[in-house]
């Protein structure tokens, strides 16, 4: 069977098509960040968001606590799957000194945000997302992406994308048990 010489030189010229838009794609998106997976060990990029509430939130406002950093967005299916398990993870832990911050990385309005986290039963704050912070954690391109934060602030651990219960629970007992818990205030 005779091979059409144009075919095969389509084809060539898609794959390095293919090709030269991954590389362009990679390098934007480590572009002024760093590869998630160096960030593990290292002090967690410190951010300030807006909360639901209009309030200023900042991560380092959280140190002393163990924290779930949970990107995610409206339209994500596995994050809706995620949602009610972080509900009960932050009834379960939260008394630990454990707290989930969800910071939302997609375009929808903040009302349609608080309807979404109202409807879902969220029990954590939920910040409004930037693509600086994401940038600053490695990049978000897969949702969701959730970073493990012990006490004194470093991270121990990143999962991307959906991941069963069990992982979430020992993951958040590893960032648990690492680093000082700050005692209360009088």
């Amino acid at each position: 069977m005779k091979r059409n010489p144009l075919i095969l030189v389509f084809i060539a010229a898609v794959v390095a098509a293919m090709l030269f838009a991954g590389i362009h794609i990679a390098r934007k998106n480590h572009a002024g960040g760093v590869a998630p997976g160096q960030l593990i060990g290292q002090t967690a990029p410190d951010f300030e968001l807006q909360s639901l509430e209009g309030k200023s939130v900042k991560l380092s406002d959280f140190r002393g606590k163990a924290v779930l950093l949970n990107f995610w967005a409206t339209y994500c299916g596995p994050c809706k799957i995620e949602m009610p398990w972080f509900v009960e993870l932050q009834k379960e832990y939260g008394p630990q000194g454990f707290q989930i911050v969800g910071v939302a990385m997609d375009d929808a309005s903040s009302e349609d945000i608080a309807k979404f986290a109202k409807e879902m039963g969220v029990n954590y704050p939920i910040l409004l997302g930037k693509e600086s912070v994401g940038q600053s954690y490695g990049g978000v391109g897969v949702l969701p992406t959730t970073f493990f934060v012990d006490r004194d602030g470093k991270i121990t651990d990143r999962e991307f994308g959906l991941q069963s219960r069990s992982v979430f629970v020992a993951n958040i007992k590893k960032a648990l048990s690492q680093g000082q818990a700050v005692q209360a205030r009088r």
